[in-house]
């Protein structure tokens, strides 16, 4: 996979498909290949440039402070860098925080936005789940295995691992497989999660923008529908039902189905 020089680090990304470019933005602590489910879907259709972001993959992971803004900065420079062009964005999680800073900086880059289960402004309640993750991954000394055991369950709902433990199984097991970071570089990274404060900027948002939840997520829940969709000129909002924090694993049909009819109807 190709790696740029872009804002001070090394961003490693893989290209796929073909069609007007998209920007793929990881969640935490993830690398380039959590959507696999999406890109097989969106490649048909776009070009799809996967990072990973400062801190994770096989990306640079420095010391120092990172903020949402620093990793938009980052990837605003791998766009320029590898000549990308004005792309649609998207991005789950942090990586939707991150996508929200880039919106707002560079509208120049961005011709659509989707945000899944993104938040304006980290809250107290948000702030002990994370700080929570933080914990367990120096416990155990494992940013895989704190995943697995402590982020996986806000994602996923009761009623899948009950009907589908074997899926389940086969996300660990993908996990396991992925270049996960050092527990440093995941503090570093949820400190950026902490941290995140986009209040202020949330009105010099330009593009287009798809915001989704899961209606049974607790980590960002619809209570930040509210600020996002007053906050940012152009919205639509789709709440999946059936998902906690992670529908694009948990209705991965039904997710690609709505967010590629969003992306087609602002192609062109």
């Amino acid at each position: 996979m190709p790696v740029v020089q872009a804002n001070g680090i090394g961003i490693n990304y893989e290209v796929q498909g073909e069609g007007e470019p998209m920007v793929l933005i990881p969640y935490l602590a993830a690398d380039q290949a959590c959507y696999a489910f999406q890109v097989a879907e969106y490649a048909k259709h776009f070009t799809c440039y996967s990072v990973d972001l400062r801190g994770a993959g096989l990306s640079g992971k420095p010391e120092g402070e990172y903020t949402t803004e620093l990793l938009a900065d980052d990837v605003a420079a791998f766009i320029q860098t590898a000549g990308v062009g004005r792309a649609h964005v998207f991005g789950v999680s942090l990586g939707a925080s991150a996508g929200t800073w880039l919106a707002a900086k560079h509208p120049e880059l961005v011709k659509s936005l989707q945000l899944h289960s993104a938040w304006d402004k980290t809250d107290p309640f948000l702030r002990v789940i994370v700080e929570g993750w933080r914990i367990v991954a120096q416990a155990l000394d494992s940013v895989t295995e704190m995943v697995i055991q402590s982020i996986f369950p806000f994602c996923l709902t009761p009623e899948l691992y009950a009907a589908r433990p074997e899926y389940v199984d086969s996300l660990a097991e993908f996990v396991r497989s992925r270049p996960m970071p050092p527990v440093d570089a995941f503090m570093r990274q949820s400190g950026a999660v902490l941290a995140h404060d986009a209040t202020a900027i949330l009105g010099s948002v330009q593009a287009p923008t798809l915001i989704t939840y899961g209606r049974h997520d607790i980590v960002t829940s619809t209570r930040f529908a509210a600020p996002l969709t007053e906050g940012i000129a152009n919205t639509e909002l789709i709440v999946f039902e059936d998902c906690a924090h992670a529908a694009i694993y948990e209705d991965v049909e039904g997710f690609n189905t709505r967010t590629l009819d969003f992306l087609q109807r602002h192609s062109g």
